[in-house]
């Protein structure tokens, strides 16, 4: 069963990261591996972006299940694969990373209107723990009060 709208999210980079600026990159993909993705078999939670000596863009550590019907053309499930941008987006991008030590996270898997498979990449800065933990108590208070309002209105 093939679904329509395939959104596969990062949600611990959010988390983990301040989200700097986004990009969204075409991936190159063999024919199993759009099928899987097709298929909501992917996982991009551990996986991270980094340049070769070339320039170009790689994503590491993005978990593509194997396709259950392929046979002995079937694709390694973690193995590196490039990221399609405009050579000035790339350009930018290296640039920021490297004067600035900021990372290059995930964010989304999707496929688009004409069923190519994308991925919403961002440039982001890590957090450090008292930040995360300001987050976190956020999220209480806003939880506390929806549950307060909620029984108020009863």
């Amino acid at each position: 069963m093939v679904q329509k709208n395939i959104n596969i999210k990062n949600k611990k980079a959010r988390f983990e990261f301040e989200i700097l600026d986004k990009y969204v990159a075409g991936i190159q993909l063999t024919g199993t591996e759009i099928k899987s993705i097709r298929l909501s078999q992917a996982r991009i939670t551990e996986s991270f972006c980094e340049f070769n000596e070339r320039g170009e863009l790689f994503i590491v550590n993005m978990y593509i299940q194997e396709y259950m019907f392929g046979h002995h053309f079937n694709h390694k499930p973690k193995s590196e694969r490039r990221l399609l941008m405009h050579k000035r987006e790339l350009r930018s991008l290296k640039k920021d990373v490297e004067a600035k030590g900021n990372t290059i996270v995930p964010l989304r898997l999707f496929i688009n209107d004409r069923g190519f498979a994308k991925l919403e990449i961002a440039l982001a800065k890590g957090k450090q723990t008292h930040d995360k933990r300001e987050v976190l108590k956020d999220r209480d208070n806003k939880r506390d009060l929806a549950r307060i309002k909620k029984s108020f209105n009863s």
